[in-house]
């Protein structure tokens, strides 16, 4: 693999150039469209699950398809990640994805970017073992390891305007309103 030239899949390549220019092209349409009516920029996503196996889902999202498992000790397969890996995969790619957006639009230069995410749980609120206990993450560290001719400083004010931006790292630092309906179907 080659700076100029980054290979995610063995089937997809994309060049720096190319992906600039899909970044720059992105970038232009949506300003035109949020400049004609602040409502072209509120967008629904969905998904949909169906349970399968001892715990595991069957989860679609547009056109794709994932499957979501426990490991053993927690009653599943371990056939897929879980939830929660699934929670961390979504803050890592999108931090990617606004860490290449925002490097674009500040004239920055990503040479390699590599993100990861660790977060702690503690199984008791999960379980109803201690109800002071939160069911979700006590904490997450994220790491980006970012490679390029610009300076450190650079780099750290990317990374503040990533957080300030990026929708995953939004909903994991403030509540987000959810409305659970329950119907029974038979």
């Amino acid at each position: 693999m080659t700076a100029a030239t980054t290979e995610f899949d063995t089937t997809i390549a994309i060049s720096d150039e190319e992906r600039a220019t899909r970044l720059t092209t992105a970038g232009e349409a949506w300003n035109e469209r949020l400049a004609a009516s602040a409502k072209n920029g509120q967008l629904t996503f969905s998904a949909s699950g169906t349970a399968r196996g001892s715990v595991s889902s069957v989860i679609t999202a547009g056109r794709h398809t994932f499957t979501v498992d426990e490991p053993t000790p927690l009653a599943g397969d371990d056939a897929a990640p879980n939830p929660v890996e699934y929670a961390l995969g979504a803050l890592i790619s999108c931090q990617v994805v606004v860490y290449r957006l925002y490097a674009q639009n500040l004239g920055l230069t990503i040479d390699e970017l590599d993100v990861s995410a660790e977060g702690d749980l503690d199984v008791r609120g999960l379980f109803g073992a201690d109800e002071t206990v939160r069911p979700g993450f006590s904490s997450v560290r994220v790491s980006v390891n970012i490679a390029g001719p610009d300076s450190n400083e650079d780099y750290q004010k990317l990374q503040e305007t990533v957080d300030a931006h990026c929708p995953v790292f939004d909903i994991f630092t403030n509540p987000t309103p959810i409305d659970v309906t329950v119907t029974k179907t038979n």
